[in-house]
């Protein structure tokens, strides 16, 4: 087990890699829509939706993104777009984790289908539209996400006491979630700093917020960021449960399945595009 995670999780990161790397915008596009699809149709099959059905789904997310993509929008996408997924996330995931897994399979069908189907489309077009921005500020917004966890992981395995949400995830902690903003911001110091001492492609998201809201508008949009990412992992962890299901699927061998590794990152893209809107010129 350990060495297909680190074989897979090699795999990815070369893949990732090159096609950030690349000079054109489209092979990161195009990597992210193959990933978002294969997360759609997780999505799909974690809410009883049949094989064929699944797939079908799955392929109109990539189709959706590849629309998204000839008509500009990694490029400029309405900003309207960033605001109403993260208020969908806000208010949709508020309501999905107050009612708890068992609550979860009594809504429609279909509206537990596009929903999904929405969020990780909209979750694709905010990663290519932070690519388009610069490596650096998407960068940023991906590292926020796994500090997010990493700092939580270590900091409630260290001083966890109160949990979090027991009925969906037992072993998130409260001191976890104070553990993971702590790690945001140190991480926001030290990337302005290297945003200031080496050359990079464009600001970061740290340095973008400090210098358009200060430090009292930085630090709340950061703390509100790692709310997202963990609503984002409960919200999946949710509908696992609901569906009896351990991984969303096993495409990711040793990792389990797309939206496992996602899941924190499909409310915060948008979000994060949302508060760069606050800080164009």
């Amino acid at each position: 087990m350990l060495r297909q995670r680190v074989v897979t999780a090699l795999v990815l990161v070369a893949l990732l890699l090159a096609a950030l790397t690349a000079h054109s915008q489209w092979p990161f596009a195009l990597l992210m829509l193959v990933l978002i699809a294969a997360a759609g149709w997780e999505w799909a099959r974690l809410n009883q939706a049949g094989g064929v059905l699944a797939l079908a789904m799955g392929t109109a997310v990539g189709l959706g993104c590849l629309a998204a993509l000839f008509a500009g929008w990694p490029v400029q996408a309405p900003p309207a777009v960033w605001w109403l997924a993260s208020g969908m996330w806000v208010v949709g995931g508020f309501v999905a984790l107050r009612a708890g897994p068992a609550a979860w399979p009594q809504l429609p069908q279909v509206a537990r289908w596009v929903l999904g189907l929405v969020a990780v489309w909209a979750a694709w077009l905010a990663a290519a539209h932070a690519r388009a921005v610069g490596i650096n500020f998407l960068l940023s917004v991906l590292c926020l996400v796994w500090m997010a966890d990493v700092a939580a992981y270590f900091g409630g395995r260290a001083f966890g006491k109160r949990k979090l949400a027991p009925s969906i995830s037992p072993g998130k902690s409260w001191e976890g979630v104070w553990s993971g903003m702590a790690g945001v911001l140190l991480l926001a110091g030290l990337w302005m700093w290297i945003d200031i001492r080496f050359a990079v492609d464009g600001p970061s998201l740290y340095s973008r917020l400090w210098q358009s809201l200060g430090p009292a508008g930085m630090v709340p949009s950061l703390l509100v960021l790692c709310g997202l990412s963990v609503a984002g992992d409960l919200v999946e962890s949710l509908i696992k449960r609901a569906a009896g299901a351990k991984d969303s699927s096993q495409l990711l061998p040793g990792h389990g399945g797309v939206l496992d590794r996602v899941d924190a990152l499909l409310p915060v893209l948008p979000a994060a595009l949302a508060l760069l809107t606050l800080t164009a010129p």
